[in-house]
């Protein structure tokens, strides 16, 4: 009698592969999690691809940093030997995603290159996304997620991906992403070097309303699935865009939302796998088709038993 259940092709496992590594670097903050080598990011692929997972995002975490985030642009750059790395490794049997944004790549931390005055430049940055979704497409991506929140970021990644051929490659737009505190953890994921905030260009937690309207326009921009990040305070937000729209819809159960989890189940405050499988649950409840989730792997080989 059950109205919603979890299934393995409703789950993305977020990926990080880091440069330079020999070995495997755990997350200290996200318990279970680590910062891949690409032999081991290998392994991941092919673990995830006969799960029945519904893809990977891949985040390249690069060794050296520069203002305008030049290594995201680079086809010998992490991200994209990553990409590459893993279509050669599962083909098509697994959807490849990649995360299109900045942050990792500068030496600001910003999700976009900054004006004289210190601030994200909008249209300065778009230039950057739409080079930078052709060379993940054309590196191996079919899905390509362009997360920044910059204005026109899906109109401008769509344009330059069917004028080069890419026409096919999906795109996952962050359309509603609020300065959220529960993205903690995947600071330190990332290594990031982020200076100030990023409150002039996400969504203000206050907002409710405006997710509906950014997602609403990304839709016109041409994007094939629209996403709510974070998941678990936004549960009513993800309805409401489930509501209005006709694309599926993700969602992104966040580093902070796994290391509260995490901590509790550690002090053995809660029952984790429980906790788990409810959190995944009320996100899929609340209407998103596609839940991105550090437990997608665990979560699955416990649904294949």
């Amino acid at each position: 009698m059950a109205e919603t259940h979890v299934e393995p092709s409703q789950l993305v496992l977020p990926l990080f592969v880091a440069e330079g590594l020999s070995e495997p670097r755990p997350i200290a903050s996200m318990p279970g999690v680590v910062q891949h080598t690409r032999e081991t990011a290998r392994k991941a692929y092919s673990e995830a691809a006969s799960l029945g997972l519904g893809g990977v995002m891949l985040f390249g975490i690069p060794e050296h940093k520069d203002a305008v985030g030049s290594g995201s642009l680079d086809p010998n750059g992490i991200l994209n030997v990553a990409l590459a790395d893993a279509r050669a490794e599962v083909g098509d049997e697994l959807v490849i995603m990649s995360d299109l944004c900045l942050d990792e790549f500068t030496d600001h931390g910003h999700c976009g290159v900054l004006d004289s005055s210190g601030r994200v430049d909008n249209d300065a940055t778009l230039e950057i996304y739409a080079q930078m979704g052709v060379i993940q497409a054309a590196s191996g991506a079919h899905v390509v997620g362009p997360s920044g929140m910059m204005d026109g970021q899906v109109a401008a990644v769509r344009e330059a991906l069917d004028a080069a051929g890419h026409s096919d490659t999906v795109i996952l737009a962050y359309a509603a992403k609020y300065a959220s505190a529960f993205y903690g953890p995947f600071r330190e994921a990332v290594d990031s070097s982020l200076q100030g905030d990023r409150k002039t260009y996400q969504q203000d937690p206050a907002n409710g309303r405006e997710a509906v309207r950014e997602a609403l326009l990304d839709v016109a921009e041409g994007a094939d699935i629209v996403m709510v990040k974070p998941a678990l305070s936004y549960l009513d937000l993800i309805a409401d865009v489930r509501a209005a729209v006709v694309v599926p819809v993700a969602a992104y159960n966040v580093s902070g939302e796994l290391a509260m989890v995490e901590a509790a189940a550690a002090n053995g405050w809660i029952d984790r796998e429980r906790a788990i499988d409810e959190v995944l649950l009320s996100i899929r409840r609340a209407g998103a088709d596609i839940v991105l989730t550090y437990w997608a792997a665990e979560v699955a080989a416990r649904l294949n038993r």
